[in-house]
């Protein structure tokens, strides 16, 4: 049965299911957003993508990072990112209990909270992401846009810098002398796996760095002139493809 109550001050209603006395109820997804409301405001929406099928690099170096499921070539993709941070915890739970999804990345900060998850079926990885929106009560429409803030395009990286980016920037490939170079700094954090995921696609590239949470994200790739500057043109087409909210570089974070 399902079993109603008031917050204490706030008088919002909280609904939990309970197997006493009969088959299990399916849980309503309401309840996670009503908890959030009651501990004293609406939860922001400010990353929600879906990648279609992992590539395999992208992949790997998801798989290389991260600490929960790791994710496979092929595997469809959602990436979430809310504020404040600590209600990743509850939308995790709400995206497992509703398909068999694979967590592969949960990052828990006190602005931000990112959930990564994965699955063979594309059409569960949309259910679960939908019984999130649902929680939410938003649509796709109510995430952030993203926004770039840098572009940048290295052409013949010398070999000292070659060595500094793969000791202190780099999670996959090696960057070698004579190499161009691509950097992505994005807003929000979450759309980096999107822009990696696309550039991949669209060339014949190397992932240097994927950075999918905190305050800024970033990518780096690498490879030929040819082939990173059509990367780089996918990026801002994948990224310029993406409606939402406006993302004004004013927003106070």
């Amino acid at each position: 049965m399902a079993i109603t109550q008031s917050h204490p001050t706030s008088g919002i209603k909280i609904t939990e299911s309970s197997t006493k006395g009969g088959g299990a109820e399916i849980p309503k997804y309401q309840s996670a957003i009503s908890t959030a409301q009651a501990g004293g405001g609406a939860i922001e929406l400010r990353v929600y993508i879906f990648l279609d099928q992992m590539q395999p690099q992208l992949a790997s170096q998801v798989a290389a990072t991260a600490r929960g499921y790791l994710p496979i070539v092929g595997q469809a993709s959602i990436i979430v990112e809310i504020a404040p941070g600590i209600e990743i915890n509850r939308l995790t739970d709400i995206a497992v209990k509703a398909t068999d999804v694979m967590p592969g990345s949960q990052v828990v900060e006190r602005a931000f909270g990112m959930l990564e998850f994965h699955h063979d079926d594309q059409g569960s990885v949309r259910q679960s992401g939908n019984a999130i929106l649902e929680a939410l009560g938003k649509t796709e429409l109510d995430r952030l846009k993203p926004r770039i803030l840098t572009s940048q395009l290295i052409r013949r990286v010398h070999d000292y810098q070659c060595q500094l980016i793969n000791r202190t920037s780099r999670s996959a490939n090696y960057i070698l002398p004579g190499e161009t170079l691509y950097i992505l700094e994005v807003h929000p954090a979450g759309y980096a796996n999107f822009a990696a995921n696309e550039a991949e696609k669209a060339a014949n590239i190397k992932l240097i760095e994927v950075r999918n949470f905190g305050a800024f994200g970033r990518l780096y790739f690498c490879g030929e002139e040819r082939d990173v500057e059509v990367g780089m043109d996918a990026v801002h087409r994948a990224l310029e493809s993406v409606t939402g909210r406006e993302n004004s570089p004013g927003k106070k974070e």
